[in-house]
């Protein structure tokens, strides 16, 4: 059994015929973890929005296939990719897409309901979530008296509801200005981890490249640069492997993203700390 949330092979899609054919999407691959955070960059343009359509069951591939949790969900029938949709995808949208006449708590129960959960069930579900994402002051407020950063929970919350094994974001921080957009998106990343869903985001947003685990430049259809993050064990903030300072323990590499984390981690404790005497400490 696959262990992969999603499995991208050498995807492709084409909009035209001929000569006024154009690939938007030039044979892509990628492999998405449980609890991994995937964020996808480039240009306007690049294809960004047409890969993550594409693995949201929204667009057939022209080429290639799409797995998600062993299902090959390129293969299947019009008729059986709305419920896929409903239950194991969580859609976040620059534009949050809240139901103007519902309330808080209407908008992220619905979807339960959708699925097939009772009305009751589904209402204590979505108080228990907005609750936890801090909104449980909020659950009768209709969005139009939301800030961004509130409305843009809502639309975790929604995500989240059914569960689902993936989490697609759409240039979630277009919308918020870079204090509650990196606020928001560092919540998703602890959720995703807490709760082993996988995450992937396409943005032109640098701020928030902190939050993934791993950095991918799509530019003209095709993946031209891949970036490696680590957690900083001070601070949990993700830093890139390749700028980070480091620190090496009996083998073990450490990534931080300052002299002073790892100033702070080297003075301080570790699991199994007496195992690893400071002679044997070795700081790059």
């Amino acid at each position: 059994m696959s262990t992969l949330t999603l499995d991208v092979r050498e995807v492709s899609k084409r909009f035209g015929d001929g000569e006024t054919a154009v690939k938007a999407v030039d044979s892509v691959s990628l492999a998405v973890e449980p609890g991994e955070v995937v964020l996808i960059m480039g240009p306007s343009g690049s294809g960004k929005t047409t890969l993550l359509s594409m693995m949201g069951a929204l667009l057939r591939p022209t080429g290639g296939t799409i797995h998600l949790d062993g299902t090959e969900i390129s293969a299947l029938t019009e008729g059986r990719l709305p419920d896929i949709r409903l239950r194991q995808f969580g859609f976040i949208f620059q534009d949050f897409n809240l139901l103007s006449a519902l309330s808080v708590l209407e908008n992220v129960a619905i979807v339960a309901e959708l699925a097939g959960a009772g009305s009751r069930v589904a209402r204590d579900k979505a108080a228990a979530l907005l609750t936890e994402l801090g909104l449980g002051e909020r659950l009768d407020f209709l969005p139009e008296k939301l800030s961004g950063g509130e409305k843009q929970r809502v639309a975790i919350a929604r995500a989240l509801i059914n569960d689902p094994a993936l989490i697609l974001a759409d240039e979630p921080t277009a919308n918020l200005d870079s204090k509650i957009g990196h606020e928001i998106m560092r919540l998703l990343r602890g959720i995703a981890k807490e709760r082993g869903r996988s995450v992937v985001i396409v943005s032109h947003d640098q701020r928030i490249r902190d939050i993934a685990d791993r950095v991918l430049w799509l530019e003209d259809g095709a993946f031209r640069d891949v970036v490696t993050m680590a957690t900083d064990p001070v601070c949990e903030m993700a830093v890139e492997r390749e700028r980070a300072v480091r620190a090496e323990r009996d083998g073990e590499t450490y990534f931080f993203c300052s002299r002073g984390c790892r100033d702070e981690f080297l003075g301080g404790t570790l699991p199994d700390d007496s195992r690893h005497p400071r002679s044997e400490i070795a700081v790059r």
